[in-house]
């Protein structure tokens, strides 16, 4: 018997967009996998969680998941589709958090945060961050408004009503500071005076309006490498049946650089931050193959015997030239995992890859794999 009786529905499914996020598989991947093929008190992990995709999918049917990712963008992403407050919750504490319009916060200043942002909706912004980082909330609450704002910390300005906080940005990554004051002020486009609460309550009801409250689930910061971290994970739900995840496309380094504002506003500087700790190493093919090895064998560590692992990966970049099935056949040697099957990916076509959002004008075909195998130590 598997997951498949579970019904979504196109409203459940909101939650998923609630932080526009690179690097994401869509949905149907890890939710026809585990739909299709999974029991229903099955255990998933992605240890790549990214925005959370497969821990989503999980949730929708009610099975029990842990992600993890060395980005705190990317588990605050994963933590806000992994909770059920209410739409009244999530408005209550925002506004109850705006109302501290005197109180003392740390602003950033220079060109960038001035034209990025009104000067009232920043220091909107400021008074949300620095509750959140250091007042006593109610876990689920806190999460889910978290999830919303780094949502709507930067996008495009609508031409009816403002959706988003910031002046004219992409969704998915931040723009570096040089170049977007420059694209600012050559445009004069100003940052507009955003109803912070409004927009917060809009996507609190889109997002949170019909979620199911029967979950068993977490996202924890931290290294797959480490066995420490799979430890914390096993601890929350047990022994895992099945791993589905992505991880970094060979050749892709700027995660957190690119993600730099919605890292500001989970604690960290106000500048970018071009560092790489906790990260997979792309220096050279064979650190990053031991890389993802250290990750697979801890993995499988904490898996049930048969557990299934599906794995969608590609190369992007000045990386082309390597064989992605090869390097994720390379990287499983030895950990326990057998390899059942290779497929071409779904979205390997132009124009609906991973590898496209990875770039600022189309990347070049590659190819992408779904790369099938068994826990068998």
């Amino acid at each position: 018997m598997s997951a498949a009786s579970q019904v979504v529905s196109a409203e459940t499914i909101r939650l998923n967009a609630i932080c526009p996020y690179f690097t994401m598989f869509p949905l149907d991947f890890p939710l026809d996998i585990l739909r299709e093929h999974a029991r229903p008190n099955a255990r998933v992990l992605d240890p790549f969680c990214g925005r959370g995709t497969t821990n989503f999918a999980a949730r929708l049917l009610g099975l029990r998941t842990v992600g993890i990712d060395a980005s705190r963008v990317a588990t605050a992403a994963t933590q806000a589709k992994l909770v059920a407050p209410t739409p009244g919750e999530i408005v209550d504490l925002a506004r109850v958090l705006l109302r501290r319009r005197r109180k003392a916060v740390k602003i950033p200043e220079g060109e960038f945060w001035s034209l990025a942002y009104h000067s009232d909706v920043l220091r909107d912004l400021c008074l949300i961050r620095d509750a959140l980082l250091k007042d006593t909330i109610a876990a689920h609450v806190a999460a889910a408004l978290r999830g919303i704002v780094l949502g709507a910390l930067h996008g495009p300005i609508g031409r009816t009503k403002h959706s988003y906080f910031s002046n004219q940005c992409p969704r998915t990554y931040g723009p570096k500071p040089a170049y977007a004051v420059k694209f600012w002020t050559k445009r004069g486009l100003l940052p507009p005076r955003v109803d912070v609460l409004a927009v917060i309550a809009e996507r609190a009801h889109r997002y949170y309006g019909n979620t199911s409250p029967k979950i068993v689930g977490a996202a924890i910061e931290g290294d797959s490498r480490q066995r420490s971290t799979l430890d914390e994970a096993r601890e929350i739900i047990g022994k895992f049946d099945w791993i589905v995840t992505s991880p970094p496309y060979y050749g892709l380094r700027t995660y957190l650089p690119d993600q730099w504002i919605r890292n500001w506003f989970l604690g960290g500087p106000a500048s970018v931050d071009y560092t790489s700790e906790g990260q997979i190493s792309h220096s050279g093919r064979d650190r990053f193959v031991a890389d993802l090895r250290e990750v697979w064998a801890n993995a499988g560590a904490h898996c049930r015997p048969g557990a299934t692992l599906v794995i969608r990966f590609g190369s992007i970049g000045d990386r082309l030239v390597e064989d992605p099935a090869e390097l994720i056949m390379a990287s499983l040697e030895t950990t326990g995992w057998v390899v059942m099957d290779i497929r071409h990916a779904d979205n390997a076509a132009r124009g609906k890859r991973q590898a496209d959002t990875f770039h600022r004008k189309r990347s070049a075909p590659c190819d992408e794999v779904d790369v099938w195998a068994k826990w068998q130590p």
